[in-house]
């Protein structure tokens, strides 16, 4: 199908995974965001063609995560901010930031933002990019970035330490998707991943949206 903002064509699968990693499937070849600590190995995933890292947090990155996916797709192209690079500086890091674009296999991806949301402020704030994947998915990483175009899809973080959901939802308003999805949700229990999915469908609805309760493992196609 085509996306209403642009040229490309095809469907994208997009399969959550645990807490902030998706994989996100298109013409044979798959793009892995986020494969952190909370987040299942994927030690057989084959046609990887790309691995994107928001920022340096182990709940998005760990080297187990990066040493399997590379042996299974030696080449592979690892994309992050500067950020991403010093903390796994064993890893081929290509370095990005906002307005940069890349295109790898099937996939374009387009950079927004420059800074995770503060948590505290004793706590440093890392570098931070959010992605959006063939003008159709966005995913913002830790952060509550409003990209400069529209946006079909969207992957809404749900739950963390610099989270409120109430901040959320406005969020979800702001960017005003055509559908979206929780993420970011394995610092919540059973009953708060329900009760902020309640929430942020009302807001996603609010905006003449659709809202997808994908549980881990889920997929949408898009």
């Amino acid at each position: 199908m085509a996306h209403p903002g642009g040229c490309l064509l095809g469907v994208m699968r997009v399969t959550k995974l645990e807490h902030a990693t998706l994989k996100v499937e298109h013409s044979g070849s798959v793009l892995v965001i986020d494969p952190g600590v909370f987040t299942t190995p994927l030690p057989d995933q084959g046609g990887v063609v790309a691995i994107v890292i928001t920022h340096e947090h182990p709940d998005h990155w760990t080297a187990d995560q990066l040493s399997r996916l590379i042996t299974r797709n030696p080449d592979v192209v690892l994309f992050g901010p500067q950020g991403v690079a010093d903390a796994a500086s064993a890893f081929p890091i290509e370095v990005v930031a906002a307005g940069d674009l890349r295109e790898v296999g099937p996939f374009t991806l387009e950079f927004f933002g420059a800074k995770h949301a503060v948590i505290h402020e004793s706590i440093p704030v890392p570098d931070n990019v959010g992605v959006l994947v063939n003008r159709i998915l966005f995913y913002p990483g830790d952060a509550f970035t409003v990209p400069s175009v529209e946006v079909d899809t969207l992957a809404v973080p749900a739950g963390a330490p610099w989270l409120k959901l109430g901040e959320a939802m406005d969020y979800v308003t702001a960017v005003a998707p055509k559908r979206a999805f929780g993420n970011h949700d394995m610092t919540l229990s059973t009953a708060g991943r329900g009760m902020h999915s309640d929430r942020l469908k009302t807001s996603v609805e609010s905006v003449g949206g659709e809202w997808f309760p994908l549980e881990p493992g889920g997929t949408l196609d898009i």
